[in-house]
């Protein structure tokens, strides 16, 4: 966003399209560039941004839209890309949760927008030992800058032509991401089986499944969210039988004391999507006796569990 306001493609105050139910990272970081977030809803099956509710919010301020691909699902790339070209609208992606995602043609999460961001988080698909990220942008000049905003805006030591910031991927990180970055493709297929597993065989009227994507490529799996209306009982019943679950995320970021400014926003989708998402464990590593405990104990919950 920086690098954009640096190429005169943003000014201080426009605004982004966002949806209104991502992590709160996203919209943080339009704040931090001194832009306006927009929240929009998302759709209620994919979670992602749809262009009917973008047409909601959009205006003549709006010179942006940041898809995020939540929970490792791209977003419908074609429409929003058709959306933004019939707009003249920047397409930004937060792909922190969808390496190695991928839609028609090949092209993959990072590779659809002007720029994107992703997080080498160490839970996440691709994760460092620590924290780490990076920029993906096929336009140089852009790369170029960012380059130089996240080294104290120089790119010739001691001559800073930028206003920049320490922003770089310590060398430890680096070396442990090239060598699972090889595998990452592999590890991600492993997520699909299993996610392919829990939409099959869980069969709990009580449980709500994702939608499975058309293509099952464009779907990393970062994380398998389910919707239940009593969040409480279920966790419960998972943590007495041995299954960690986790809420991603308890409170919508317009709620968050941190961003008071937004707490005005009536959002019902992003609300009661927040007050009944669960996620099951999913992950690479997860035994096949593992899988089948986590199916048994969905189809065994009821509404009397404990």
């Amino acid at each position: 966003l920086e690098g954009l306001k640096v190429q005169g493609k943003l000014r201080e105050g426009d605004e982004i399209l966002v949806p209104a139910n991502t992590f709160i990272a996203s919209i943080l970081a339009i704040k931090e560039a001194r832009l306006t977030p927009i929240l929009c809803e998302p759709d209620p099956n994919t979670y992602n941004l749809t262009v009917a509710n973008l047409n909601e919010q959009v205006s003549i301020r709006t010179k942006a839209i940041m898809m995020v691909h939540l929970y490792g699902r791209i977003s419908e790339a074609s429409d929003l890309l058709d959306f933004c070209h019939s707009k003249n609208l920047l397409l930004i992606e937060d792909a922190a949760q969808a390496h190695g995602a991928e839609i028609e043609d090949r092209k993959r999460a990072g590779n659809i927008g002007i720029a994107a961001g992703f997080s080498f988080y160490p839970g996440k698909n691709l994760g460092a030992l620590g924290d780490g990220g990076a920029v993906t942008t096929n336009d140089p000049e852009l790369a170029k800058v960012i380059r130089q905003l996240g080294n104290y805006g120089t790119s010739e030591k001691y001559v800073h032509r930028l206003s920049g910031v320490n922003s770089r991927l310590d060398p430890i990180q680096s070396a442990a991401l090239t060598v699972k970055l090889s595998r990452l493709d592999t590890d991600n297929e492993k997520r699909r089986v299993i996610a392919e597993r829990y939409a099959s065989e869980i069969d709990n009227p009580l449980i709500h499944l994702p939608q499975m994507p058309d293509s099952r490529k464009s779907h990393v799996w970062h994380l398998f969210t389910i919707e239940v209306e009593d969040r409480v009982a279920l966790q419960k019943y998972m943590d007495t039988n041995g299954i960690q679950t986790l809420i991603h995320y308890p409170i919508p970021p317009h709620q968050q004391e941190g961003l008071k400014e937004l707490d005005h926003l009536g959002l019902p989708l992003t609300e009661k999507i927040h007050k009944r998402i669960v996620s099951l464990p999913i992950s690479p590593v997860m035994t096949d006796d593992e899988v089948k405990h986590v199916i048994r104990t969905c189809n065994e919950f009821t509404a009397k569990s404990e």
